[in-house]
């Protein structure tokens, strides 16, 4: 994990209703919460602004404020959503890590306090994306906004759509492709499944490999991982050798390096060209 300057919040207490039996959520109880906010106070430290860091007494406020406005009947849930909601809420967070504790957990015995801990951060993903059946660009339009619809992506940069012939020799339309960088909270396996579903929700059949489709979503990139299971390979396989990957992806993220090979995608394409 990259270092990041740290701001803490210790043992806020707040009274609120979270919990499985029904006198947790009519009565409430105490709930004590504990935050990391991982940022970049460099600005801050330099210019001395409020506006250039977290003001830790609004995330506080956030924090009570959520906690009483909602309900949930796990621990677990209300830190994930409130993890969430603060990684949403303010900007210059990169991520978090929350412990929530519950000092009168309802379980028959003496205990300081039942909690759960999780960390949470940003991650950056670049996709391939690619269509040559019906409307191309209508495809491609519709995933961009498919993507931004989901909880926990935003789309931060899209290529110019570029006009490619068809890869791995099936008799087939030219393809309209490009590439996105997104900012996500989902996990690759998570981002992968939200990706086959924007391709279903287009109608998308995979009946011939490297064959004809309404819409191609893959993970080319996300962060600097490399990993490999049944159903998701990162970084995605064969990607410096695919020039209709590597000429939209150069317009985004030109210095953007691959986690094996080291090199960046200008010096990729360079290569295969």
């Amino acid at each position: 994990m990259m270092k990041y300057d740290e701001i803490h919040i210790e043992d806020l207490e707040i009274y609120a209703r979270h919990g499985v039996f029904p006198e947790e959520t009519k009565l409430g109880q105490r709930f004590i919460v504990s935050v990391i906010l991982y940022t970049n106070t460099r600005k801050a430290g330099t210019t001395d602004e409020l506006e250039c860091s977290i003001d830790y007494g609004s995330v506080s406020h956030f924090i009570t404020r959520f906690m009483q406005e909602n309900t949930y009947k796990l621990i677990e849930a209300a830190a994930e959503n409130l993890v969430e909601a603060l990684l949403f809420e303010y900007p210059l967070l990169t991520g978090v890590t929350l412990e929530l504790k519950k000092p009168w957990a309802p379980i028959g015995l003496p205990l300081k306090y039942a909690s759960v801990k999780i960390s949470r951060f940003w991650h950056r993903a670049y996709l391939g994306m690619g269509s040559n059946m019906g409307d191309k660009k209508a495809y491609l339009d519709g995933a961009i906004e498919a993507l931004n619809k989901i909880k926990g992506c935003q789309v931060e940069k899209v290529s110019e759509y570029l006009v490619t012939k068809p890869y791995g020799g099936v008799e087939q339309d030219d393809f309209l492709n490009a590439c996105a960088q997104i900012k996500t909270l989902l996990s690759p396996e998570e981002l992968l499944d939200v990706l086959h579903e924007i391709e279903k929700e287009a109608h998308r059949e995979r009946i011939v490999r490297w064959g004809p489709r309404t819409l191609d979503l893959d993970i080319l990139l996300y962060d600097d991982v490399v990993m490999e299971t049944d159903d998701l390979i990162i970084p995605h396989i064969e990607m410096e050798l695919r020039d209709f990957v590597l000429k939209p992806l150069s317009e985004i993220a030109p210095n953007l390096r691959h986690p094996v090979s080291k090199k960046t995608v200008t010096q990729m394409l360079k290569e295969l060209q």
